[in-house]
């Protein structure tokens, strides 16, 4: 769907079906991403235990944040992977709980830093998100080369091609608005400006696509305008 989030991938996952997992990735330096995560944590952790249950019914909960950007208050930190959780002050070494991870992973870090990761698996999907298109076929992780087919198919998919030029219009208008340091009250402008943009711009393609008698559904999925919405355009 295209709204306000074009820029972010949010993933759900159930790992072993006991441990949640919420994958962020993001391209966009939206601020305040660390009081973010813990509020992402925060809300699936709750929603973990059902009705009824105790608080022994609560559920590991992990998020993963892939930044295409480097974190400000992680700057020292001369890694691109970090894992966070809740630990003693003093006594470090020691974790209050094992049901909170939090992972940061920083793209921009990763050519200056992979080095300092033992990890060849890792590395080789950081590669993949970086550069799908220059990973090997011959790629030992069967995993990677079949992500990469399913991309590709992706790509060749004119709906799916379509969303992507959307969101790629999208990302780059926002980071022409963050690179040229805007204050706030011109930023909140050009966001306003965009964001209504956008929407003449759904309503015209809502428009074509109905004149050319394409589905009311194919066409709520492709802008994301409600169908109440479409059937009165004209």
């Amino acid at each position: 769907m295209l709204d306000d989030k074009i820029g972010i991938l949010d993933i759900k996952a159930k790992i072993d079906n006991n441990i949640n997992c919420d994958i962020e990735m993001q391209v966009i330096n939206k601020r305040n991403i660390e009081k973010r995560l813990l509020f992402y944590w925060s809300k699936m952790y709750d929603t973990s235990v059902k009705e009824g249950q105790d608080y022994t019914g609560l559920e590991k909960s992990i998020v993963i944040l892939i930044a295409d950007y480097e974190l400000q208050g992680l700057n020292e930190i001369k890694k691109y992977i970090t894992k966070w959780n809740i630990r003693e002050e003093e006594y470090q070494k020691i974790v209050l709980t094992e049901v909170m991870e939090i992972y940061i992973i920083e793209l921009p870090k990763f050519k200056k830093y992979k080095e300092c990761i033992n990890n060849t698996k890792l590395n080789s999907w950081i590669k993949f998100i970086e550069s799908p298109e220059e990973i090997d076929l011959k790629e030992e992780n069967k995993e990677i080369v079949k992500a990469r087919k399913v991309l590709q198919d992706i790509s060749q998919d004119e709906h799916e091609r379509y969303l992507a030029e959307l969101r790629e219009k999208y990302i780059m208008d926002q980071k022409a608005i963050e690179g040229a340091g805007y204050d706030k009250g011109l930023k909140e402008g050009l966001d306003k400006g965009l964001k209504e943009g956008r929407i003449k711009e759904k309503r015209e393609i809502a428009k074509k696509m109905k004149n050319e008698d394409i589905d009311i559904e194919v066409i709520k999925e492709v802008t994301g305008l409600l169908i109440e919405e479409i059937k009165k355009l004209k």
